[in-house]
């Protein structure tokens, strides 16, 4: 996650101007980031029920969470692409490193955050 920061902060230091970076563009990194919290906030164990009864609508709400989650990461992977290709594709632009940039950073989050929910293994925290 920290490697797709890195790739946002190098075009935004390389390309200050806003007409060839908008900065606005940030809000996707930054809403996939919130997704990434979210989706990983929630255990596997809670989103079956094991042993999970309290809290906030129990089982329910945290499946909830989990595609709230989702969809903010589902939803900022597919506006980065709109930006790649709405921004700096399709116009032709000289420089279309900051749109790759803003769908790296996204992609890594995206993919960073489905590694950390299911490829561990939650046995040894119980």
């Amino acid at each position: 996650m920290f490697r797709s920061w890195w790739v946002i902060i190098d075009a935004a230091v390389k390309y200050p101007e806003m007409d060839k970076f908008n900065h606005s563009y940030h809000t996707c990194g930054v809403i996939a980031t919130l997704a990434f919290l979210m989706i990983n906030a929630v255990s596997n164990g809670q989103v079956r029920g094991d042993g999970y009864s309290e809290g906030c609508l129990g089982q329910t709400g945290a499946r909830i969470w989990l595609f709230i989650g989702f969809m903010l990461a589902f939803g900022s992977l597919i506006a980065s692409m709109w930006i790649l290709f709405g921004g700096y594709v399709v116009p032709q632009k000289s420089d279309v490193y900051p749109g790759i940039a803003v769908f790296f950073q996204n992609a890594f989050i995206f993919f960073g955050g489905l590694v950390f929910k299911f490829g561990r293994t939650e046995d040894l925290w119980q």
